[in-house]
């Protein structure tokens, strides 16, 4: 398979310094040469340049707003060129934001496209229901559509998936106005609860019955760290205790990349400032070259 590595070297969106030296820290860790030994064909596409912060004031509630527009727009660009060219985008974070550019990108190529959000978080607040007003708790709302019109219209105006077609996996810290969003779109969510009750296996069961319900044949997958536990991952920024375990994410990444239906994918969140001996990085390299292993 052609992988195109984009790194994103994003904080903006989280405002926790550290989290845009993670691309840096996946190619020291030789994910390029680990993923060609696989027998892909890597490119190496380089960092999304990204905005000085002091170039915009933030003029609302929502940080940095113009800055991580312009980021998300050259970032869904380069994703929709890549598949247009038949290649797999693997798009290295930064901060979660990131993930409405990949999203935009990948669904203007795949026009019913679903979504697999894998996080401790739901990233569905908006300017209105969001408590610190940072953009990585609101990419996933925008991609739907809702929320701030900038947002909203990222790369192309409009939605961008459906709630329907929406899948997060491993959340367990959901704001009031996301649980509420939840409950009015009816979105697919499997809590770590639901994880540990029915089994990963069940839950991934009934999320591929669902895909094939609704007819879908193309998949991004966003994947943010901090869905483990935060003894395996101590370097990401927003850890939330009582997490998924390696054993069950790794049996997750494995099965979705089985099914042949991802068709771009993101690794965020990960901050080698506050990792601890390289802890965090060597797992997330760990989790790569493990998924990639089943998709050929």
């Amino acid at each position: 398979m052609n992988i195109s590595i984009i790194g994103v070297p994003i904080f903006l969106g989280s405002g926790i310094k550290g989290v845009e030296l993670g691309p840096k820290k996946f190619r020291e860790k030789n994910i390029l040469k680990i993923l060609e030994d696989q027998g892909h064909t890597v490119y190496d596409c380089g960092n999304i340049y990204i905005d000085d912060i002091h170039k915009y004031k933030d003029t609302s509630h929502i940080k940095y707003l113009k800055s991580i527009i312009r980021v998300n727009n050259n970032l869904a660009n380069d994703v929709y060129s890549n598949l247009c060219a038949g290649n797999f985008p693997l798009v290295l974070g930064g901060d979660h934001s990131l993930g409405l550019g990949s999203i935009s990108g990948a669904s203007k190529f795949n026009k019913n496209l679903a979504v697999i959000w894998i996080d401790a978080h739901g990233d569905i607040n908006t300017d209105k229901t969001s408590p610190t007003g940072n953009i990585h708790g609101m990419p996933l709302a925008a991609a739907m559509g809702i929320g701030n019109e900038d947002l909203v219209n990222t790369y192309y105006n409009g939605p961008k998936i459906e709630a329907k077609n929406v899948f997060i996996l491993g959340a367990r810290s959901l704001d009031p106005g996301e649980k509420d969003l939840i409950k009015s779109l009816d979105i697919n969510v499997y809590s770590t609860e639901d994880i540990k009750h029915l089994g990963i296996k069940k839950i991934l069961e009934d999320i591929h019955s669902k895909l094939k319900l609704n007819n879908i044949k193309n998949v991004h997958l966003s994947f943010d760290i901090d869905v483990l536990d935060p003894k395996f991952v101590p370097g990401t920024g927003t850890p939330v205790s009582k997490g998924v375990n390696v054993l069950d994410i790794k049996n997750c990444l494995k099965y979705f990349m089985e099914t042949k239906l991802i068709r771009s994918m993101d690794i965020v969140e990960l901050n080698p400032v506050l990792d601890k001996n390289d802890m965090t990085s060597d797992l997330c390299i760990d989790l790569i070259s493990d998924a990639f292993k089943h998709y050929k």
